[in-house]
């Protein structure tokens, strides 16, 4: 099965630049074997989640001090660094936060930043850029200029896709599994199931839904706390401070209407 320019359009509802995914879409897709309904809808319901909808391709480390010292502990407060310094600086923070792992360097040789997430499911580190690059024969410098265009952000998904075996949760329908796979654990699971109902509406009408197995997603409501929070507040640019309040309710409300979802009731 293949994508066409109608599906894309319908899937990306909402990304005025739907239009330049269509060939990438088309030629990757097949390429890593993600080529039946289930396979696809699943493919572009985790990557839709994890991008906005195919328009955010670069992670977003534009953490305030106070947002450092809630979601990097480790690295700041604990480790007795002022994270004011660190302020806005997404930069002078990948530094930092991936230091010394993922065969990153120390701060001092960039390699945080350089090697910081992208794509439509973000590719992050050296040792996973330097994989990539191996597997689709390319230098590691010209696989970090690949990764900025739509077929590179594109490919490296596919790629990370193949080699977590993401086909086998989408062949059994199990949106849990595959999320678990992408992020460790569950957050956003109510988003990602809101894109795979929708494509596989796309894809196969009712049939499709008709097959899904739904699966319970974490719930939040006012007054909630802890790391699903802070995840929406990074994903909305607010200050994270993992506590969900009235700024925090009211930012939802508007990314779920902007999104056509129904908007819920958090009290």
């Amino acid at each position: 099965m293949i994508l066409n320019k109608e599906q894309v359009e319908a899937i990306l509802d909402g990304n005025d630049e739907w239009e330049e995914w269509v060939a990438p879409l088309q030629n990757l897709l097949p390429k890593y074997s993600i080529n039946s309904s289930a396979r696809i809808a699943m493919f572009m319901a985790q990557c839709g989640h994890e991008s906005l909808n195919f328009k955010c391709l670069k992670e977003n480390l534009n953490y305030s001090a106070k947002g450092l010292n809630a979601v990097f502990p480790k690295y700041f407060k604990n480790a007795g660094r002022n994270a004011q310094d660190y302020h806005r600086q997404p930069e002078k923070i990948a530094n930092i936060v991936y230091a010394n792992r993922m065969k990153n360097g120390p701060p001092e040789t960039g390699d945080g930043w350089k090697f910081s997430g992208k794509g439509v499911i973000q590719l992050t580190g050296r040792a996973n850029t330097e994989a990539f690059a191996k597997s689709i024969g390319k230098t590691l410098s010209k696989t970090l200029s690949y990764l900025t265009t739509k077929q590179g952000a594109l490919e490296s998904a596919c790629w990370f896709w193949r080699e977590n075996n993401l086909n086998g949760p989408s062949d059994a329908l199990d949106i849990e599994r595959a999320t678990k796979k992408i992020n460790g654990g569950t957050i956003g699971l109510e988003d990602r199931i809101h894109h795979y109902k929708k494509n596989m509406l796309v894809l196969e009408g009712s049939n499709g839904l008709g097959k899904f197995k739904n699966r319970t997603p974490i719930l939040l409501k006012l007054g909630s706390t802890g790391e699903e929070v802070r995840k929406i507040q990074d994903v909305l640019r607010l200050e994270i401070d993992g506590h969900f309040g009235k700024v925090t309710e009211a930012s939802v409300m508007t990314w779920q209407s902007n999104h056509g979802l129904q908007t819920d009731s958090w009290s």
